[in-house]
């Protein structure tokens, strides 16, 4: 705490200021410091990533499972000749692999933003732009991790909150 009169430094339960010696009036108290815009909102950033890999994770697994399931015979269900199962099935298989990579990928993000790692910040800007195009869900959760990590203050927060949990 500081002297309203002069300026200077006040030790908690001091009575009066030592420069000045006007009385402190009331509990002389410090105040904490209120946490920064990333300090605030990485710790839900990070849980949201972990959510949404999940949701991603679990579509995947549907698509590769009905892509090598009900492709693979869909000939023996009564489809015609001409339906090109072989590619629908290779087709579906790939986006599936890519939608499990990408929740992998979230996954990591998630974990590492949670435990303050220095390059999570990266991977979650990287799925944050990638994300933009996952209406609704995915959408909402990249603009909020573009808002929350991007900019250059944001940055320089996240380092020292990374120097912080270091030392």
């Amino acid at each position: 705490m500081f002297c309203d009169g002069c300026g200077a430094a006040v030790d908690p339960g001091q009575a009066f200021c030592s420069r000045c010696g006007k009385q402190v009036v009331g509990p002389v108290t410090a105040m904490q410091l209120r946490p920064g815009r990333v300090q605030g909102h990485v710790h839900l950033l990070g849980i949201l990533w972990l959510a949404i890999s999940a949701f991603n994770t679990i579509g995947g697994v549907i698509l590769y499972i009905v892509a090598n399931t009900l492709f693979a015979h869909l000939h023996e269900m009564g489809a015609p000749p001409e339906t090109p199962t072989g590619f629908l099935r290779s087709l579906l298989s790939v986006v599936a692999i890519f939608i499990l990579a990408k929740a992998a990928c979230g996954f990591i993000a998630g974990w590492g933003l949670l435990q303050r790692e220095p390059w999570a910040r990266v991977i979650a800007l990287v799925l944050g732009f990638i994300s933009l195009f996952n209406i609704p869900f995915g959408t909402a959760v990249g603009v909020y991790t573009l808002w929350v990590l991007l900019p250059a203050q944001s940055q320089q927060e996240y380092d020292a909150l990374v120097a912080s949990r270091a030392a």
